[in-house]
């Protein structure tokens, strides 16, 4: 190669990573959603402060670098994160799960060696962005991200139990375990106001939100809570005396002789940021309609808010399930509710710390239980668990190792009891099947269909989880049609994962206007699409037929409105309600 066309090489190379990191960078599309109702991004930010407040203090202390550790992180690193990152929805800063990582390095390295790992780990995380692997979290199974909902809901109400019950010093390994000895201590000296507290707090949010969804009952709760606890003679425990201000950047804690002995530790973290930050945001977009988030920038901006922390004497940062949850429920619709809790906390730092100090545990732990109760849907994990036995096998572990051990253990038990199981139903629908040569010429027939805006897809082979973000891409690329036909006869294998991307293609389909019609269902696709309700609506309308040919005379019949579409239509629900 000469010099002449290396350096031309080098030049494309610079070029792509610059409109690389321009294309990750915020433009003024990203805050087009700021203008939608920033009085409800306000508020939200501000609940989420007072929640997020006691948390970033507890975790600051249990890393082993101390409370103010705890406030930056979630001061800095929520602010970069919520600037730069990929969801319109998602609050950053310490986490629980991440503290269970960082411990062993505090007793290994000491408080420098954590800054040097989370710098680290930033420029991990950049890198992933850099590469594009963001957007492979999507082929997570629909059960392992449910289970792992389900899981972290529990372990957040688990944690809630010692301030539910006014008991501050339970310990144990695992957090069930602490919650276990806070109830033993609770059973020997019972601590009645703390619990009444918590509970009418949760109840409060909950009853409250169904009556009038609009009213911050949160902030309304605490603020009670605060009042009852200054004027009642109760025994509450209180926030305590905060620290006040913010300390001066610096890069002290840099030593590149440590890069080797401390990558492991690194890597860890930029796995374990990654994992809870996108699984977090894949959770908030499913707990509102039209919100999706960009996989790649949100690496990218948690790997900025990782390299800013340690800057601030903060700890690795991730976004949190527990306030994003509070975040949504609140009413937050655009990246300025993750800002605004930032910068309330900068504020309570510097002005309000004693008042905010007032502020009992148990009031706090009542919004917390609260939040789980909404994470968890009853009846998705239901349908899930009744969609298939792989499905609920897969559902149910993922939610006990999430429980009993930790979220990056549960996901990677999850996908591979799902890989297990997907490889299994393709060994078992594998067969040999003589098929005599087709004589016949079908372009013919294909061109006319096409030519009366009518196409038949069919589905060959499985579709599970792996195949099914594939196919709703290119079924959601049809255009210029106004029928479509999905022959189902020679799917062999079907998981939840499948059917629910089949019924999201169906509905996207439908919103544009095209009509679905469905042929060739088995009953073992009845059961998984029934558990679901993916067809529901085809089935109420006449849309499912036995085989393609009736399906197409029905949708030719449909186009021209004529009375042998009425004809069609009447066989076609015939055919579909007789027993087979």
């Amino acid at each position: 190669m000469s010099a002449a066309t290396a350096a031309t090489a080098a030049t494309a190379a610079t070029a792509a990573v610059r409109d690389r990191v321009l294309g990750l960078l915020p433009g003024r599309a990203d805050w087009h959603a700021v203008r939608r109702s920033p009085r409800r991004d306000l508020l939200a930010g501000l609940t989420v402060a007072i929640v997020a407040l006691p948390l970033a203090l507890a975790f600051g202390v249990t890393s082993g670098l101390g409370a103010q550790a705890g406030l930056v992180t979630a001061v800095v690193a929520g602010a970069v994160a919520a600037v730069f990152g990929g969801s319109n929805l998602q609050v950053s800063g310490p986490t629980g799960a991440m503290t269970v990582v960082l411990v062993p390095v505090v007793q290994q390295f000491g408080p420098t060696g954590v800054l040097m790992v989370g710098a680290m780990a930033g420029l991990v995380l950049i890198a992933l962005a850099l590469a594009r692997l963001g957007r492979y979290v999507r082929y997570l199974p629909t059960p392992v991200i449910e289970g792992f909902t389900a899981g972290i809901a529990v372990v957040i109400a688990l944690q809630q139990v010692p301030a539910a019950l006014g008991v501050t010093d339970a310990h144990g390994d695992r957090v069930w375990a602490v919650a276990a000895d806070a109830v033993a201590r609770f059973v020997v000296h019972p601590r009645p106001a703390a619990l009444a507290v918590a509970l009418g707090v949760a109840a409060l949010m909950l009853l409250g939100g169904r009556w009038r969804p609009g009213v911050p009952f949160s902030l309304l709760g605490v603020a009670a809570a605060t009042i009852l606890a200054e004027t009642a003679p109760v025994d509450l425990v209180r926030i305590g005396a905060l620290p006040q201000g913010l300390p001066a950047p610096s890069l002290g804690f840099l030593d590149l002789g440590a890069v080797g002995v401390l990558l492991p530790s690194a890597l860890a973290v930029a796995a374990l940021a990654a994992l809870e930050s996108l699984l977090s945001a894949t959770v908030a977009d499913g707990m509102t309609v039209g919100e999706r988030h960009d996989p790649d920038k949100e690496l990218f901006g948690q790997g900025l808010a990782n390299l800013a922390s340690p800057l601030f004497g903060g700890i690795p940062a991730t976004a949190a399930i527990a306030r994003t949850a509070v975040n949504v429920r609140a009413g937050a619709s655009s990246k300025l509710a993750a800002l605004t809790h930032a910068v309330a906390l900068a504020a309570i730092v510097l002005a309000a710390a004693p008042l905010v100090g007032r502020i009992p545990l148990a009031a706090l732990a009542g919004v917390l239980l609260a939040t789980t109760v909404r994470m968890v849907e009853a009846g998705s994990l239901w349908a899930l668990a009744r969609a298939t036995r792989g499905d609920a096998l897969v559902l149910v572990l993922t939610f006990a190792v999430t429980v009993i051990w930790d979220l990056v253990t549960a996901v990677a038990v999850g996908i591979a009891v799902a890989i297990v199981i997907a490889l299994r139903a393709v060994a078992r629908s594998a067969r040999l099947e003589q098929v005599p040569l087709d004589r016949g010429e079908h372009s013919a027939e294909e061109h006319a269909l096409l030519d009366e805006h009518i196409v038949a897809y069919r589905l060959d082979g499985p579709l599970f989880f792996a195949a099914a973000h594939t196919f709703l891409l290119q079924l959601s690329d049809v255009a210029d049609v106004r029928v479509v036909i999905l022959r189902m006869s020679r799917v062999s294998a079907l998981d939840a994962t499948g059917a629910h991307v089949l019924g999201d293609a169906i509905r996207r389909l439908r919103g544009r206007g095209i009509t679905v019609l469905l042929s060739g269902m088995t009953p073992g696709h009845d059961q998984v699409l029934d558990a679901l309700g993916v067809a529901d609506e085809l089935r109420r309308d006449g849309l499912v037929f036995p085989d393609t040919p009736a399906a197409i005379a029905y949708a030719r019949g449909l186009l021209r409105g004529d009375h042998v579409g009425q004809v069609a239509a009447s066989r076609a629900q015939d055919t579909a309600a007789s027993p087979t």
